[in-house]
């Protein structure tokens, strides 16, 4: 349990884990759209939160790719190995979401790695020069290695799906793990 001070900040003697870092969800963030988007961009709140969740969470990645495969083509896919939750997501209304997104994604387009624009009644989120810049760094590192080669992975699998497709695939294969879970509570494998 996490002690508070007067004005209720953590106590300063207790270290910090990386979920609490905002630098932490920027880095798979700029990956994310750099690899699993289109020309460096990702149409959608909704489609970057669900590509986040099979990011975060390789089980259920590894389940919805073997899905997948069967219904596109019966191939056989890499089968995982059983990995720990990167940082945990809670069930919204729209399945998978983390509340920190807003904050993420203002710390990114603040530090002029992302743009965010309206586009009807969603957002498109865009990577700025710098933004293709720092996520090119970021892929090459070994630390990254693994969320990389999973995040291409991703890209494989889910191609063009929107985010309604996946929001309704998470639903449909993880109906218990997701979709019965109450609004708000943690998701866990």
């Amino acid at each position: 349990m996490k002690s508070l001070n007067r004005v209720g900040m953590r106590s300063v003697s207790l270290p910090l884990s990386a979920d609490e870092i905002v630098e932490f969800h920027a880095a798979r963030l700029l990956l994310l759209v750099r690899i699993c988007g289109v020309n460096g961009r990702i149409d959608g709140l909704t489609k970057l939160a669900k590509l986040d969740f099979f990011a975060r969470y390789p089980d259920f990645f590894d389940a919805a790719r073997v899905a997948m495969a069967d219904k596109d083509s019966g191939s056989s896919p890499q089968s995982g190995t059983s990995e720990a939750v990167e940082s945990a997501m809670v069930r919204h209304h729209y399945g998978p979401w983390d509340k920190r997104y807003y904050h993420v994604l203002a710390h990114l387009e603040a530090k002029h790695l992302i743009t965010v624009t309206k586009e009807g009644a969603g957002y498109r989120l865009a990577l700025t020069d710098l933004g293709r810049e720092r996520a090119k760094t970021l892929a090459g590192r070994p630390s990254f290695a693994p969320l990389v080669s999973r995040m291409e992975e991703m890209k494989k699998t889910f191609r063009s799906k929107t985010g309604t497709a996946l929001k309704k695939l998470i639903y449909e294969l993880f109906e218990e793990e997701v979709g019965r879970r109450p609004m708000g509570q943690v998701i866990r494998r």
